[in-house]
């Protein structure tokens, strides 16, 4: 994939610091990228420091904006890989594993916020010297019944306890 410079940015090469500047990172964070191989490294002169093409501003902020999607840096670099023109269908696999892994993770987050609310609730309801519901589900797993002889509640596969 080819960056170029966009309207405004700089076409003179850039230091380190002032790429990781213009791409609001960290220099750390370049070198990382560089260990990597998210962003080339260019030669060292004979006398002086690496000049970086201006079109790494780009490149840095492509990979910021993946992340942000929660893109791993492996799946960054398979989509760097890929030619603007003719990776829809391998950047499309990407981008709806993704979505699902995405989609998972809301539901045991929803799962999650439903046994904490029953939990609160259960607190805010019981009275007197009686274990408090939230502390006798950490101890145990398991959430008390709301009475005498009612289900259980059941477990997710990460064994997180759901409300019924």
């Amino acid at each position: 994939m080819q960056f170029f410079p966009g309207p405004g940015m700089q076409a003179q090469p850039l230091k380190i610091g002032n790429l990781a500047s213009a791409a609001d990172v960290g220099v750390e964070t370049i070198r990382y990228y560089q260990r990597r191989r998210l962003l080339g490294q260019p030669a060292r002169p004979a006398r002086g420091q690496r000049v970086y093409p201006p079109s790494y501003v780009e490149r840095l902020r492509f990979i910021k904006r993946a992340q942000a999607l929660g893109f791993s840096l492996d799946e960054i670099a398979a989509l760097l890989s890929l030619d603007s023109g003719t990776g829809h269908a391998r950047a499309h696999a990407l981008a709806a594993r993704r979505l699902a892994e995405i989609e998972e993770k809301i539901a045991d987050l929803a799962a999650m916020r439903d046994a904490l609310a029953d939990l609160i609730q259960r607190c805010e309801h019981t009275r007197g010297r009686v274990t408090c519901p939230i502390i006798a589900t950490l101890v145990t797993g398991r959430m008390p019944p709301d009475k005498p002889g009612s289900a259980a509640p059941h477990r997710t596969r990460r064994s997180r306890v759901r409300t019924k």
